[in-house]
Order: structure tokens, then C-alpha cells, then sequence
């Protein structure tokens, strides 16, 4: 095993040990943490393949197909939980974000092992931005695609659309961390900015229905 495949071994098991303690209805939370990290690790891997396959430099890899893989990878459970499942909007709509947030959580905790814990304040500035950016993708999938699900060319029309958008909005992300200096931490401010626009937008939705 690689000293990535540890990280997660380490991670999972306490929330594997937890599963067994909780009542059934209360488990999906947990799985999905499992499902976002698992989704991590993979998409690690197939980052590399890809970067070795095109012999990508850090900045090609980085802009072009890290956004196109992660994009996916986090889709994939989301896909398998509304084809199988069915589950109402709400749900969903948590589901997507837990997935989102847990393999953020994951590559920050990679990163960190890779890079060392030595610069705090970056780290907590990267750690924000780059999981706001993980969030945001994964809120767009759980606002949009469930109320559409029921129609089979609006969920072809609207699943390509959000990850395409996905995709050039992690990107962009992307690129802009890679440049650095101001263009970093226009980056690093984008995806809060765009979680507080969403709030505000759920927040105003709600109150319009009360």
C-alpha cells in the first residue's frame, strides 16, 4: 500500500467503526464521507495516469486534467445514489455536498502530508478556498439535478451542462492557484465568495415559500 492508501485507511476506519453503532437511517451520512474520500483517492490516481499518459507538466495537469477527473469522480456516487435510490430533493442535495466537502477534506489532508504543516496561515487560507471550490461544484449538482431527474432529456441536457460548468469553474480555480502572487489569492477568495452567494440564494428561496 502507498502512504496515500494509509492516510484513508486511517481516515475510514473510525467512520467505519461508527457505521456499526449507528441505526440504519442515520448511516448515509457516513457512507457518503467514505464515498467522497474513496473518490479522492482514485481521482489521485488517475490524475497521474493521465499526467504520465499526455506528459502534462504541473500546470497543464493541473488546468486541464485534474478539474475534467475530480469533476467525475465526485458525480459518480451522486449518479449511483439518484439511479438507485431515488431520494427527494433534500436529501440529495445534502448527499452531493458531503461528498463534496469529504473529498476536500481528503486532499487537504494528502497536501499536507506531502507539503508539511510549517505555514499555518497559508494553509488555512488554501484549505478554506480549495474546499469552498469542492463545495461549490458539488452544490451546483445537488440544487439542479435532482428536480430534473424525472425527465430524460432534460437530465442529458442539464447533466452535461453542470459538469461541464463544474469543470471550467474548478479549472479556472486551478489555473489561478498554479499562476500565484495576487492571481492565488483571487482564487483562494472566488469559491467563498460564491458559497456566500449560494447561502444568501437558499437563504432568500426560503423565505419566499414561508
Amino acid at each position: 500500500m502507498t502512504y496515500i492508501e494509509n492516510v484513508l485507511v486511517c481516515m475510514a476506519a473510525p467512520l467505519l467503526v461508527a457505521l456499526l453503532l449507528l441505526r440504519r437511517k442515520q448511516r448515509p451520512l457516513l457512507l457518503f464521507c467514505l464515498a467522497g474520500m474513496g473518490m479522492c483517492l482514485l481521482a489521485a490516481y488517475l490524475n497521474t495516469f493521465f499526467a504520465q499518459l499526455y506528459a502534462a507538466d504541473a500546470l497543464n495537469a493541473a488546468a486541464q486534467i485534474a478539474p475534467v477527473v475530480e469533476e467525475i469522480m465526485k458525480l459518480l456516487p451522486l449518479l449511483f445514489y439518484l439511479a438507485v435510490f431515488e431520494p427527494d430533493a433534500e436529501r440529495f442535495r445534502l448527499a452531493a455536498i458531503v461528498v463534496a466537502a469529504s473529498f476536500a477534506t481528503f486532499e487537504n489532508v494528502c497536501y499536507l502530508t506531502q507539503n508539511g504543516a510549517g505555514q499555518f496561515v497559508y494553509l488555512l487560507v488554501r484549505g478554506f478556498g480549495t474546499g469552498a471550490m469542492h463545495i461549490v461544484c458539488g452544490s451546483v449538482y445537488g440544487r439542479v439535478l435532482r428536480p430534473v431527474w424525472g425527465s430524460r432529456p432534460l437530465r442529458a441536457a442539464c447533466l452535461f451542462g453542470l459538469l461541464c460548468v463544474a469543470i471550467i469553474y474548478h479549472a479556472i480555480y486551478n489555473l489561478l492557484v498554479s499562476v500565484g502572487g495576487t492571481a492565488q489569492l483571487l482564487a483562494y477568495a472566488i469559491p467563498l465568495l460564491t458559497a456566500l452567494c449560494f447561502h444568501l440564494l437558499g437563504q432568500q428561496t426560503a423565505a419566499q415559500r414561508q
